[in-house]
This record gives C-alpha cells, sequence and structure tokens, in this order.
C-alpha cells in the first residue's frame, strides 16, 4: 500500500493510478511525498532519495501546462517506486486507456522519432508495447483518411443476457421473461427514431452502426427482425459497416442468422472467451465450445463474411497450454478479426469478491498468453488495428483488436481513439460529441444504466442529445 502526500490535489487520482501499477509487486507500505513547485516536480519515498524533474513553462496554454505539470509529478513518482519496488511493467508508468492516442498526439508535436523516444525513456513503455503501439497507429492511418468532418457513429445497446459472467461489471440484466424484452424494445425504438431526426436534422453522414451489449441475440428472430428493420428505416445504412454481437454462442440459432443477414448486417461476432469447457463452467458461460464450432458453421452458411471472435487472457484456472488449446480451435475456424483481451478483475464483479478462492494466472502466464494470441493472430495474416488498456488488468496488460487487412472494424478504432462522435440508444448507453483541434474536446451524455429509469427519460434524453449534436 502507497500512501501518497502532495501540495498539487488536483493530481491525486492521477497519481494513485500510478501507485496501482505496483499493487501487485511484493513492497511493503510506503508513504510517498509528490510535490509540485513553479517549474519541477519532485517525488520522493520516505527513507530513498528523491526524483525531480523539470516541468517546461508553456505560455498562454493553461490546458498544455497541466498536461505536463501532470506527466511530470506521475513520472517522477513512477521513478521513486521503482526505486523500492523495482519490477517490469509493460506500459511502464502509463496508465491511460489509449496509449496510442498518446503517441500519435507525441508524434503529431515532437515528430515520430521523438515520440518513440519518449514512450521508451520518458513514460519507460517496453520496446515490445511501443512497436505495437506504433504498428497500431500506422495501420489506422487510413481509417482516419476517411473520416468526414460531419462523420458519426451510432451504436445501439441491448442491456440483457442469458447468464452472467463471473468477471463481469457491465450493467447487463439477465433476462428471465419475455415481456421486459418487449417492453424494452418498444422503448429502444422510440430513441432510435428520436436520434435519425437529430442525425438528419445535423446533417450527420453514418460511419457505421454498432449494436452491442449484454447479448441482442438474447431477442427472438422476430424481435431482433422488428429492431433491425427499424433501424434500416431510420438510418442510411446503404453499404457501411454494421455490426452485432451475436455475443453468446448458445443464442446463436439459422433463424437468427437469417434475420441479421437479411437486414443488412454486414458484420457479427461469435465470443466464445475460451475453448475450454471446464473453464466456460467456472466462469458461468452457459455455452460449449462445441456450441461456438456450430454457430460459426451456422454464420458461414447464412453467409456471412466476416466474423469476430473474441477471447481472454487470464481466465480464472487457466494455463499456457489451454489458452495455445483455444487458440489451436480457433485457427481451425478461420476469423475475419480477433479480440483479445486481458482479463480485468473489476470491482463490482463477482469475481472481485471471489478472488481468495478463485486462483488467477499470474502476470507472466497473462504475458505468455498475449504473446501466443499475438503468434496466432498474425499466423492467420490478421493485424493488430485497435487497442486499449483498463484498470485491474492481469500484468498491466492490454485488448487487442486483429483483423485482416480491409476487416479492421470501424466502430471498435473510432470509438477507442475518440475519433468520431457517437450517437448511442439503449440502457447504459454512452453519447459522446467530438470537437477535434489540437486539442481533442469530447462532451458525453450518458443514458441511466437501469432500464426503468431510461425508459423514464427519454425525453430528456432526447433534449440533451438534441443540445449536443445541434449546436
Amino acid at each position: 500500500m502507497i500512501q501518497i502526500e502532495t501540495n498539487a490535489p488536483r493530481y491525486t487520482n492521477d497519481l494513485a493510478e500510478v501507485a496501482r501499477l505496483f499493487d501487485n509487486v511484493q513492497c511493503a507500505t510506503r508513504n510517498a511525498q509528490c510535490v509540485l513547485s513553479e517549474n519541477v516536480a519532485v517525488a520522493w519515498i520516505d527513507g530513498y532519495p528523491s526524483v525531480t524533474l523539470p516541468i517546461p513553462k508553456i505560455e498562454n496554454d493553461p490546458w498544455e501546462q497541466k498536461r505536463q505539470e501532470k506527466r511530470a509529478l506521475k513520472r517522477c513518482l513512477y521513478a521513486a517506486l521503482q526505486a523500492v519496488c523495482p519490477t517490469e511493467l509493460p506500459w511502464g508508468s502509463l496508465t491511460g486507456i489509449r496509449p496510442t492516442a498518446l503517441l500519435r498526439q507525441l508524434g503529431e508535436h515532437y515528430g515520430e522519432a521523438e515520440a518513440l523516444r519518449m514512450f521508451r525513456e520518458d513514460f519507460d513503455v517496453s520496446a515490445a508495447k511501443t512497436a505495437l503501439a506504433r504498428e497500431i497507429c500506422a495501420v489506422q492511418g487510413p481509417l482516419w483518411n476517411s473520416l468526414a468532418p460531419n462523420s458519426l457513429d451510432v451504436y445501439i445497446g441491448i442491456p440483457y443476457c442469458r447468464s452472467r459472467c463471473l468477471y463481469c461489471s457491465f450493467g447487463a440484466e439477465v433476462s428471465r421473461r419475455a415481456g421486459e424484452l418487449n417492453a424494452y424494445l418498444r422503448f429502444l425504438l422510440q430513441d432510435i427514431a428520436a436520434g435519425a431526426a437529430i442525425v438528419k436534422e445535423g446533417g450527420y453522414i453514418l460511419r457505421a452502426l454498432y449494436i452491442g451489449g449484454g447479448t441482442p441475440t438474447v431477442f427472438t428472430a422476430e424481435q431482433l427482425r422488428v429492431l433491425l428493420s427499424a433501424v434500416r428505416e431510420a438510418y442510411d445504412i446503404g453499404g457501411r459497416e454494421f455490426t452485432v454481437e451475436a455475443g453468446r454462442p448458445d443464442t446463436i440459432t439459422p433463424e437468427k442468422l437469417r434475420v441479421l443477414c437479411d437486414t443488412g448486417v454486414t458484420r457479427i461476432s461469435v465470443n466464445p472467451q475460451t475453448m475450454v469447457d471446464a473453464t466456460l463452467r467456472r466462469i458461468g458461460r452457459a455455452h460449449s465450445a462445441e456450441d461456438t464450432r456450430r454457430a460459426m458453421s451456422d454464420a458461414r452458411a447464412a453467409g456471412f463474411t466476416h466474423i469476430n471472435m473474441d477471447i481472454i487472457a487470464g481466465l480464472p484456472g487457466e494455463t499456457i497450454a489451454d489458452m495455445e488449446y483455444t487458440l489451436a480451435a480457433i485457427r481451425a475456424l478461420h476469423p475475419e478479426s480477433l479480440t483479445v483481451h486481458t482479463l480485468a478483475v473489476k470491482r463490482s464483479s463477482r469475481l472481485k469478491e471471489q478472488l481468495e478462492i478463485t486462483p488467477l494466472p499470474d502476470a507472466n502466464t497473462a504475458t505468455q498468453m498475449l504473446q501466443a494470441a499475438d503468434a496466432a493472430a498474425r499466423g492467420l495474416g490478421l493485424l493488430p488495428y485497435y487497442m486499449y488498456r483498463q484498470k485491474y488488468m492481469r500484468g498491466s496488460l492490454e485488448n487487442v483488436g486483429y483483423a485482416l487487412p480491409g476487416h479492421a472494424c470501424l466502430y471498435n478504432a473510432d470509438m477507442m481513439e475518440e475519433t468520431s462522435s457517437v450517437l448511442a440508444h439503449g440502457a447504459g448507453a454512452m453519447s459522446k460529441r467530438v470537437f477535434p483541434g489540437r486539442d481533442v474536446r469530447v462532451e458525453r451524455i450518458p443514458n441511466p444504466k437501469d432500464v426503468g429509469t431510461y425508459c423514464g427519460k427519454l425525453a430528456e434524453l432526447d433534449r440533451r442529445k438534441r443540445a449536443l449534436f445541434l449546436l
């Protein structure tokens, strides 16, 4: 446990994120002092030498000045903690969600060579992770070139699942009654119609549409047909990327797949998480590896030529051999894209409550799992195209999306890199408008997570979205 004292309390949360990087390191309780003066940042641990870094003076740009102060303080604390609790952290002192966005920003300010040097030397990012971030930025280049000033993505959230996973912290509800799904669908259609009016009035051009969850395919085939037909009527989808997270293989049927195909869906996800049946039972999934194989076969028969699969490294009780088994099974299924997540132990998950009785792979094992997944993805011809990090991840690692050339998911890249505005429908969904410029500004409107609250606030949400998107 690291106790932090600072004369710059506005940065306390940022400093706490640095200290949290060392939670899994064998390190006794320590007191850390972090001091900010006019032109230097200083940090030290009681009984150890201090670390000092200069802070450049940024004239007439208080936002950039604040950023430089925060970076200097975080780097000082990280260096001070490394002296006391030496450990190799793949992303060094970086604690943000989007390392690629930082690398791109640094490159725009200082040039690529200096940005890469800063990643390695200033932020202590490993050579392998620096190379990964650089590769993803290069792959993303053509995606950003296709952005128009009035481009906009649409997200539709279905906050229901057939069962709740051990590690889940999302605001998804376990659906047990058909009536509640019908009721939610009625309000969701109202939200979609209101959003389509905003898009038309604002002169926005749809870039990509994504239906996620929860598990959208918890809907019946007829409910899906009603939803997707309404989406097609509301939005100009013609030829654009249209993704539905089919998600749980046990919710996928040939009939539902025909509905998805007939209504213009171009991309689906079939998410096994692992192909080891014992692990699936352990984490609360209601399907088997064979269900995944069947769902993939049915999706191919329905005509889908872009299927994504999700897997998770670091699941409870899994070994390197389990990950290799999963990867071999996925290689045989040939998905066009593969998203490799690292397990994050979220505070609101059942897993957090059961850690004492639920053994997890250590950081080194999680690292080897990601390396094996990277090799398997590249063996299928898939390249990394987006990446993000979360709090409480095993080994302070990352999530990476891989895809065949020409199959990168625009919505995933846009949403994670915050390069395009998103108009969101559904309980728990987040609308955001991106105001581009030297320092990108993003304003957000969260929909209530509780379904009943969301349904009761549609008029208010529409008013707020209009104020944001029709400025």
